[in-house]
């Protein structure tokens, strides 16, 4: 058994202040007084690495993808363990749109991620079209240390940067009428290989009820271990529900609708005996394949138990009181 003795100069990750406060690229390389040529050396190593075979999982085009601004980290949501080591959670994905593998990383850095705008439609007082950069902007941004259950059983814990959808949702103004959001990815054919396999009902939607959507949970992260969140992750921009498993997440979203229609999700629609609209973490609810009892840590293959709604119930059990008849843990 390993066991971990402190140096007297060591603190608890928990207290460490986050990397991108302390160190802003972006002011950093202004003063430097150097910005126009280290933008093109960067852009030609981006270039290089996209087109060579990318070694860096980072790897971007700074004129692509425009570092964020500063972010204070939410003490609110205590993630109740370690985060993740940095490298797991940007090279072990599920995306389908780029692969069926998990090692679509490479392929993902060469969507482009800007311009992206995010549509906003359907039964809303003020619909639109906005640019994230704009949103970051408008709205603020702060980081949350979530949680994430695959519904495959393994798990992961990192800081996401973004803003409660709660508050793009105030912007449009829902109407009465609403019920229901859908959420669109993206559909770039260039770069996603996987959206040949005609098989698969494209464009991938997700989607969850007004008061999930509303809830103080639900995320729209724009960044990931304060860094602009990487393609492979769902940039540049996504949906996180951390209660539910992870593949009600939608990633790399570019149109959001509010509906009084229920949407069919993409796996739902695939297989809906398996993964259905609610997919609430529930550890006694096995998948029919598997059981969901247990978790496996990516990074340490450490296996702990499943917690209900993924240890988040204190803020969202109130949401399913009155929903016994419905089918809430697949």
């Amino acid at each position: 058994m390993r066991i971990l003795r402190r140096r007297g100069w060591e603190i608890p990750e928990r207290d460490a202040t986050p990397e991108h406060l302390v160190t802003n690229r972006r002011a950093l390389m202004a003063a430097a007084g150097a910005g126009a040529m280290l933008s093109t050396q960067a852009q030609a190593q981006w270039l290089f690495r996209r087109d060579q075979g990318a070694t860096d999982p980072w790897a971007r085009n700074p004129a692509d993808l425009p570092d964020l601004p500063p972010a204070m980290r939410n003490a609110r949501y205590q993630p109740g363990r370690a985060m993740s080591p940095e490298r797991e959670p940007i090279t072990f994905n599920n995306f389908y749109e780029f692969g069926t593998d998990k090692g679509i990383w490479p392929q993902a850095l060469r969507m482009p991620m800007r311009p992206w705008t995010v549509r906003v439609d359907g039964m809303v007082e003020q619909p639109g079209e906005f640019g994230v950069d704009d949103l970051i902007r408008r709205i603020g941004i702060e980081e949350r240390v979530y949680r994430l259950r695959c519904v495959e059983a393994w798990a992961m814990t990192v800081p996401w940067t973004g803003f409660q959808l709660s508050k793009l949702l105030e912007i449009v103004r829902p109407l009465g009428s609403a019920k229901y959001v859908r959420f669109e990815t993206a559909q770039h054919r260039e770069s996603m290989s996987g959206l040949r396999q005609s098989w698969y009902p494209w464009p991938h939607i997700e989607g969850c009820t007004i008061e999930e959507a509303a809830n103080e949970l639900t995320f729209m992260p724009v960044g990931l271990f304060g860094r602009p969140l990487p393609p492979q992750n769902g940039g540049p921009f996504r949906v996180v529900f951390p209660w539910k498993y992870g593949f009600k997440s939608g990633k790399s979203v570019t149109r959001i609708t509010l509906t009084d229609q229920r949407p069919k999700s993409f796996w739902e629609t695939l297989q809906g005996n398996e993964y259905g609209f609610w997919a609430n973490v529930n550890p006694e609810v096995a998948h029919p394949r598997w059981s969901q009892a247990t978790e496996r840590l990516i990074g340490t293959n450490e296996r702990v138990p499943t917690r209900l709604f993924n240890g988040y119930g204190e803020f969202v059990a109130g949401l399913y009181t009155n929903l016994q008849s419905e089918r809430l843990w697949a």
